[in-house]
């Protein structure tokens, strides 16, 4: 596969005025893109966790008014859909692109997971790269730094998983918009997939709950 990255006009879209033109925007612009790399990682994350992948572009099909403010496609080893199950996003807000192993809101798994990331809390602390961030909420830009949380700061943000009932847990890596990396294709497309390989024992750790309970 030629993949050429991602441009400027790429994050461009979330400033597009009005939901049908900037649906129309992601639709041409962004969207071709995500299925390129949907398409791409569907075999590299198979291959990686041992087990059939699909892939599943955001088609923000639920909004009527608000133009989406990101949008992403998302891995996971169900072919009917993702938002349950433990998975993987890459994605764009305006200002960044993620990529990110996810458990959000409709997982069933969340307090389980909760609790035993609190009991791996000392290997997840050291183990996660300090380049890497975390997400309580995926539809929400901000992120939080792993280098400069602490060992319990990160365990409120299990705890949290734990108890909240629209809790989410996300990590992974953000790319400024400006970054060259972005650029080249081939380049990104590496980097996304060291960042995939680094979350593996976190995916793994989910889905085993995940299987378990289901």
């Amino acid at each position: 596969m030629v993949f050429n990255g991602f441009k400027e006009n790429d994050f461009d879209v979330f400033a597009v005025e009005g939901l049908d033109n900037r649906m129309d925007a992601l639709k041409t612009t962004v969207r071709p893109k995500l299925e390129e790399i949907g398409s791409h990682f569907k075999s590299v994350l198979t291959e990686q966790t041992g087990e059939e992948v699909f892939f599943h572009v955001a088609k923000h099909a639920r909004r009527k008014v608000n133009p989406p403010e990101d949008t992403w496609v998302a891995f996971s080893n169900n072919n009917r859909g993702y938002k349950k199950l433990p998975h993987f996003q890459i994605g764009l807000f305006g200002s960044h692109l993620f990529v990110w192993f996810a458990v959000i809101y409709e997982s069933p798994v969340k307090q389980e997971l909760g609790r035993e990331f609190q009991q791996s809390l000392d290997d997840i602390h050291s183990q996660v790269p300090s380049s890497f961030e975390w997400s309580v909420d995926h539809t929400k830009p901000q992120t939080i730094s792993h280098a400069n949380l602490s060992k319990e700061e990160l365990n409120k943000i299990f705890s949290r998983l734990e108890t909240v009932k629209k809790a989410e847990l996300l990590c992974g890596i953000t790319i400024d918009a400006s970054a060259p990396v972005l650029k080249d294709g081939d380049a990104l497309l590496g980097e996304i997939e060291k960042t995939f390989s680094q979350l593996m024992p976190l995916y793994r750790a989910s889905m085993n709950l995940y299987e378990q309970k289901v």
